[in-house]
């Protein structure tokens, strides 16, 4: 029974195959096209390795990018949490890729946040306007509120 669930924990902490393939593939094919080499193909242990190194870099980059948030009293880690990370465990040079990417997708996230707001903007405006428009409903009880008035004046129904 608990060795099913050391499999079962450990089968949730596997990065997708397909991904770890597709990385590995497009990366190592853009080494092989420098040197004129062709297509590359990967045995499966090739796929679980490149996963399980992947996997554990990133535990070891998330620990570590954790500790720096704590130092600094926060229970949130954020982006320059993993920036400081990378420098404290070596690894420099990923910084400047990491921080193009990052601004890329925030650019691109904020993109369609605009988007989406003015849709809603819009969206609102249409909706007030349909508001200040009376529907039938609304114009019976207004006629009916005014031959209720007029009623109360005159003692009469007025018609």
């Amino acid at each position: 029974m608990a060795n099913s669930k050391a499999v079962a924990a450990v089968e949730l902490e596997e990065l997708p195959k397909s991904i770890v393939r597709r990385v590995v593939k497009d990366k190592l094919s853009q080494c092989s096209s420098e040197d004129g080499g062709g297509d590359l193909n990967l045995q499966k242990d090739t796929l679980v390795a490149f996963s399980e190194s992947a996997r554990i870099f990133i535990h070891y980059l998330s620990a570590t990018a954790n500790d720096v948030c704590k130092e600094s009293k926060r229970q949130t880690i954020n982006a320059d949490d993993v920036f400081k990370a990378l420098e404290e465990i070596e690894f420099p040079e990923f910084i400047g890729p990491l921080k193009a990417c990052l601004d890329d997708f925030r650019r691109k996230n904020a993109a369609k946040k605009g988007g989406t707001v003015k849709t809603s903007g819009a969206a609102k405006k249409r909706k007030v306007e349909k508001q200040a428009e009376p529907t039938e409903n609304e114009d019976e009880v207004a006629e009916d509120m005014e031959e209720e008035t007029n009623e109360d004046e005159n003692g009469t129904p007025d018609d």
